[in-house]
């Protein structure tokens, strides 16, 4: 299990933008699940609908991709040029809204390893239930490419 003070040292990202808050089962680069704890106070639900409080996909997405950034075994001299970013989600399907006071369970399991990609299947729950699911694939940039057109 990871706390919240470990998860710090293998993402980059920072609240309000930091989605995994406890990794509960990790094998270093086949798979993980982690927890995302959905609070009304996350800035998002102000315009998300304000009558009617919903977790954009897009975050939900964002937080598999976290996971899958934890569960990546990264040479850390190779991360001191380059960065490993999402580039592609496929398929992604959302089965019921995500509301304030949910518990995500989010699971993802590395199914490929091929040169720079890497690719993930994630499964999130609420409640034992499929709430969404789709695959995700990373790749490696090189950090001095990062905001050149």
């Amino acid at each position: 299990m990871m706390t919240i003070y470990e998860i710090n040292k293998k993402i980059a990202q920072r609240p309000p933008f930091q989605m995994i808050e406890r990794v509960t089962e990790l094998v270093p680069n086949e798979s993980a699940t982690g927890i995302k704890n959905v609070s009304i106070n996350e800035p998002y639900f102000m315009g998300h609908f304000p009558d009617t409080p919903i977790m954009p996909g897009v975050l939900i997405i964002e937080a598999c991709a976290q996971l899958c950034s934890i569960v990546i075994e990264k040479d850390e001299k190779a991360l001191d040029d380059n960065l490993y970013v999402l580039l592609k989600v496929d398929g992604f399907k959302f089965v019921k809204p995500v509301i304030p006071g949910d518990q995500l369970v989010i699971t993802v399991n590395k199914t490929r390893d091929g040169g720079s990609l890497v690719y993930f299947d994630a499964v999130v729950k609420v409640d034992g239930k499929p709430f969404a699911k789709g695959s995700l694939v990373f790749t490696t940039v090189p950090k001095e490419s990062v905001g050149q057109r």
